[in-house]
Order: C-alpha cells, then structure tokens, then sequence
C-alpha cells in the first residue's frame, strides 16, 4: 500500500488493527447499516484503489437461510462499490456456492472490464468458498 496508503476494515466484532500503523484502520459496524458507506469513506479519505470482502453470513445449517444471509451480504456489497470504489479500481468478494452467489456475481462482474470467479488451493477440501476477482471498475455500469 505504500506510505500514503489506507487499509480500512469492517466487522462486526470489534477487531484490533493490524500493528500500530496509522494507516491502518479498524472499524466495527455492519456492512448492512446504514451510514456505514460515510463511515468507511471517512476512514479512507477518497475512494478505494481495491475492495477486498471475506464477508460470509454466521451459518446455521439451514441452507435456505444460510443462502438468503448470504445473498444480502453480496447485495450490501454491490450496493457499496459505487460509493467506495474508484472507477478503475479492484475487487476481490468470497462467494459461498450457491445460485444466489452466482447470480450477484455476474451482477457485480458486468460493473468491471473483467471478472472471473476462482477457487484457491489454500481453500481447505470441501469448502464451497470461491473468489469473484474483477479488474477496471466501471461505476454504474
């Protein structure tokens, strides 16, 4: 990032920053609140470069439920990019497979010049985690 870059993070529980950088930051919310969107611009001071999400829903087993909480995290997502994402910038989202993922991903993959959807060999066996990576972000696209 550099020394004149920014490192924002949410979460739900109150998170420690990483270090004692002062570009590092911490902030404990909700992706679903509102005003969350101020909040994290304040933090960066300006639009993102690149928006990393590893939000995934608390999982109860029931696969219907899982997959709406899971569906409402992606639309927060979609819904904060043209409001904390540089045109040109970045994007890396978890997915859980899922039909409601794949949907929001081709959604949130035609707002980039290019996108594609990859699992990682880090990703331990079984898992239904995969990655939407999408590159030249075109705000309102």
């Amino acid at each position: 990032m550099g020394p004149s870059g920014r490192v924002v993070g949410i979460d739900i529980a109150d998170i420690e920053p990483f270090g004692d950088d002062a570009n590092v930051i911490a902030i404990q919310g909700d992706l679903l609140e509102p005003g969350v969107d101020a909040r994290i611009l304040a933090a960066l001071g300006g639009l993102a470069d690149v928006a990393l999400s590893d939000a995934a829903p608390k999982l109860t087993g029931v696969r219907a439920t899982d997959r709406a909480r899971e569906e409402t995290l992606l639309e927060a997502v979609e819904a904060l990019l043209p409001k904390l994402l540089r045109p040109g910038g970045a994007l890396i989202l978890k997915l859980l497979e899922s039909p409601e993922a794949q949907a929001a991903a081709k959604r949130i993959g035609r707002c980039f010049g290019s996108a594609k959807i990859v699992g990682l060999r880090a990703t331990r066996a079984g898992s239904s985690e995969k990655y939407l990576i999408g590159k030249n972000y075109a705000a309102g696209a």
